[in-house]
């Protein structure tokens, strides 16, 4: 869709443009799959994608110049309220979400042409490969590495917990280029196609029994010099870039509210009297989900104003992640051995299969930044204390 032909929703009236989005998504969101822990992959992904794009509600965020809707933040807000309040299952759209602003600013006239509108389109879906074995928060001590081959490189390494590279037509990933100096400098960031030879992925198994990470294997892949973005060496700073976007995308206490349902519920399903032995635990859940929902809101409304909100999204996506995992543990107790069944058993009265939402939930406090890291970003970026 051009330009031109994007309806000028931004001009709207907040509750206009909210009444719209909500129908429009009340009508076009056709999978089973609800819930902010579910995520929509292959074919069902590509769809809704496609369908926003078709009308004019892909890219809330990216310019119109470049296909997107322009959004105000306070209108962005708006969109991923109705998206959670709907309870729509999440693309992992790492193509718009992450690498699209990455392109916006390092990535040459070419790339942009030639990559932003397919991934707009949904014609090609991206996954990200940065955490390698040894080398997870510890990023800057990856291993591999692209050697200048002809007229580009041969990469020669492995990626893990890369999610969906099994429905991914391309990645971005961090390689080393050079040596010397710091580790850090050494790095660059490049587009590989998912279809060149020398790639093998193998999906990994969770506890939670998704597939949704995966291994990625790298020998002899050819990436021609066009697959390179900004300069060489550049990788780092790019790719700290990068990281940014994705942890602005983990701020939002949808998760936690979805999981303090779940324990509702589940304390809802317990004999009276174990209902309200269980009462002063389910009072402090729900002050913990008051306050992520208030801060939130307030994070949310100071980036519109412009101000820095950077230490502020840390706060709540460590906060978001161990408070759902707290919940999901609560919900766990409260059932005893149901706690541990896979799926639902008919005999437990139970709504809910918690030993999912247990297993689930606990990767929340190591992607998107560990809670470790996210320590350090609030002491050196909230409080001002000195970097080790």
């Amino acid at each position: 869709m051009t330009e031109t032909a994007v309806p000028h929703r931004d001009a709207l009236p907040d509750a206009v443009f909210r009444q719209q989005w909500r129908d429009w998504i009340a009508v076009h969101y056709v999978s089973a799959l609800r819930g902010p822990l579910q995520r929509l992959v292959g074919v069902e992904a590509r769809a809704w994608l496609a369908a926003q794009h078709r009308d004019g509600w892909r890219a809330p965020g990216l310019a119109r110049a470049h296909g997107g809707m322009g959004l105000s933040l306070r209108k962005q807000w708006i969109y991923q309220q109705e998206l959670e309040r709907f309870a729509a299952a999440r693309p992992m759209d790492m193509g718009l979400r992450l690498l699209a602003p990455v392109l916006l600013r390092y990535g040459s006239v070419e790339q942009q042409a030639q990559l932003l509108p397919r991934i707009l389109s949904a014609e090609d879906t991206w996954c990200q490969g940065y955490s390698e074995p040894g080398a997870g928060s510890d990023l800057a001590s990856l291993r591999t590495a692209a050697v200048a081959h002809g007229d580009g490189f041969l990469v020669n390494g492995q990626k893990t917990w890369t999610t969906m590279a099994d429905d991914s037509d391309w990645i971005f990933l961090l390689v080393r280029t050079g040596t010397g100096g710091r580790k850090q400098d050494g790095l660059s960031f490049m587009l590989a196609d998912m279809r060149s030879p020398g790639i093998t992925v193998r999906p990994i198994r969770t506890l939670a029994g998704n597939t949704h990470f995966c291994e990625v294997f790298f020998d002899d892949v050819f990436v021609p010099r066009t697959g390179l973005v900004g300069e060489p060496g550049a990788g780092w700073s790019i790719g700290r870039t990068l990281l940014g976007f994705e942890r602005l995308s983990h701020g939002s206490p949808e998760v936690l509210r979805y999981a303090f349902d779940v324990l509702q519920r589940t304390c809802a399903s317990l004999p009276p009297e174990e209902a309200m032995r269980a009462m002063p635990t389910m009072e402090r859940h729900a002050c913990d989900m008051a306050d992520a929902t208030a801060l939130y809101d307030d994070v949310c409304a100071t980036a519109a104003a412009g101000g820095d909100t950077a230490a502020a999204f840390s706060v709540l996506k460590l906060f978001n992640a161990e408070t759902s995992q707290r919940i999901a543990e609560t919900a766990h107790e409260l059932v005893g051995q149901w706690g541990g069944v896979q799926g639902i058993p008919v005999e437990s009265g139970l709504g809910d299969d918690l030993e999912w939402l247990y297993m689930v939930t606990r990767p929340l406090t190591i992607f998107g930044g560990t809670s470790q890291i996210q320590r350090n970003l609030i002491a050196t970026g909230a409080l001002g204390l000195p970097r080790a």
